[in-house]
C-alpha cells in the first residue's frame, strides 16, 4: 500500500487542482505510489483489476498525466515502444538495465559513472546538469535459463 504521505499528497494535489478524488483514481494512485518496480499502464491497470476494482483504460492514462504532472511519479522510456513509470523517490541519479528477453528492469547507481558524466561534460565546456543511461542487455535470469533471443517487446506489449 502506498504511503499514507504520498496518498494523501495526491488527494491534496487533486483538490488543489478542481479535480474529483475518485475511487479509480485513488486506486490507480496506490499502485503506482506503492510500485517496487516500474509498471507500464498496462500493468497498472490489471493490477487494479486483480484488486477487483473496475476501471478503464483512458482513466489509467488521465491519471497518470495527473500524477506525472503532481510530480509523485516519473517516466521512464526505455525504447521498448511503451512507457513506464515509477514512484518519484528522493533517490539520487540512478540507471537502468533492460532485460530484452523478460522485460525486467534494474536500477542502479554508480559513482564512478557519476564522474565520468561530469568530467565528459566539463571537457565538452558544459556544466552537467543530469544525465540518462539505459543499458539493455539480458538478464542474469535469462542467461541461466538458456532464453538467447530477444523478445521485441516483453509481454506483447506495443
Amino acid at each position: 500500500m502506498a504511503e499514507d504521505g504520498v496518498t494523501s499528497a495526491f488527494v491534496r494535489y487533486l483538490r488543489e487542482h478542481n479535480l474529483p478524488v475518485t475511487a479509480q483514481r485513488l486506486a490507480i494512485a496506490e499502485v503506482l505510489l506503492s510500485a517496487d518496480r516500474h509498471l507500464s499502464a498496462e500493468d497498472v491497470a490489471a493490477e487494479v483489476s486483480a484488486q477487483g476494482r473496475k476501471v478503464g483504460t483512458a482513466t489509467v492514462y488521465r491519471t497518470i498525466d495527473t500524477l506525472l504532472e503532481s510530480g509523485l511519479i516519473v517516466e521512464r522510456d526505455f525504447g521498448e515502444g511503451f512507457r513506464r513509470f515509477e514512484p518519484a523517490r528522493d533517490v539520487p541519479n540512478h540507471e537502468h538495465l533492460v532485460c530484452s528477453v523478460c522485460g525486467k528492469v534494474e536500477e542502479f547507481r554508480d559513482e564512478r559513472l557519476e564522474r565520468m558524466t561530469t568530467i565528459v561534460a566539463e571537457s565538452r565546456g558544459f556544466a552537467r546538469q543530469s544525465h540518462r543511461l539505459v543499458i539493455h542487455g539480458v538478464c542474469r535470469d535469462c542467461q541461466r535459463g538458456g532464453a538467447a533471443t530477444p523478445s521485441p517487446s516483453p509481454w506483447g506489449r506495443r
